[in-house]
């Protein structure tokens, strides 16, 4: 409080001498004793009244978390722009690089949310992964339809073998899961692969390439867990959110965005 770090719910600052009043909200900027700096900048692709498309690299979370606290993409740009109502509409796993959605206008966040809840919007990813040495994959097509459930740890996710077709998976908590995968290119070695999920499951993409036999090159989690240490980064996950398009539901207008930045094989 003596800082000026602690609020009342209509952002006054809190004085150290300020007297107790019951079920009253107070906030306060959580703080971390050492926080990460990644070494990668974001890019804006598109700002406008009502939304912010921005480019997010690899390593750098959406939104505070954990040991991240001012090192995320939504702070960065609140910093950057000057808006403090900017908020995310949609997340990236921190480990994922390319396109996010912020909501720049508390009145019409509602409307950019409901383009994610309702599927209304089309998200087209870029993955490298290892492939079948020998064996070429480039113009093939997968339809992946399955169920997905937590693992062990809680954190990670698993395929289950559920039918997709069966609507009630013993694994009660389990979520339906759908994506299109494409073979863009191969060397042989490395595929280039468009992923354009149907729905949005967390991890659906990597566990959806691991089932294939295809786990998307660097990832620490799948098929296996690594152990938990500082990040490298020069080695990526080789996940790019690469494209969103949408009819905008404010201007009625259809909006298309490419990432600045492409996977290469």
């Amino acid at each position: 409080m003596a800082e000026g770090k602690v609020y009342w719910e209509n952002r006054v600052k809190v004085p150290v001498d300020a007297d107790y009043q019951a079920g009253r909200v107070l906030y306060y900027h959580r703080e971390v004793e050492q926080e990460p700096t990644i070494p990668f900048a974001e890019m804006i692709i598109e700002h406008n009244e009502h939304f912010l498309i921005a480019y997010k690299p690899h390593f750098l979370p959406v939104m505070p978390g954990g040991v991240f606290v001012n090192e995320c993409l939504q702070q960065r740009l609140i910093d950057k722009t000057g808006n403090p109502n900017l908020q995310a509409v949609h997340r990236l796993d921190r480990d994922t690089a390319g396109l996010v959605m912020f909501s720049t206008n508390p009145h019409t966040r509602s409307d950019y949310h409901q383009l994610f809840a309702q599927q209304n919007i089309k998200k087209h990813y870029q993955a490298i992964a290892k492939t079948q040495a020998g064996e070429s994959l480039s113009g093939k097509s997968w339809h992946i339809k399955n169920y997905l459930a937590r693992s062990e740890p809680q954190f990670i996710f698993q395929n289950l073998d559920t039918s997709p077709d069966d609507t009630s998976p013993h694994d009660k908590d389990a979520q339906y899961a759908e994506s299109l995968i494409h073979c863009e290119d191969d060397n042989l070695q490395l595929g280039l692969f468009t992923l354009s999920p149907i729905t949005g499951r967390t991890h659906q993409l990597r566990l959806h390439m691991m089932s294939l036999g295809f786990p998307i090159l660097n990832d620490r989690f799948y098929p296996s867990l690594q152990p938990k240490q500082a990040d490298n980064f020069s080695q990526p996950l080789q996940l790019l959110a690469h494209k969103l398009s949408f009819i905008d539901p404010v201007s009625k207008e259809p909006r298309a965005f490419t990432s600045p930045v492409q996977l290469e094989i």
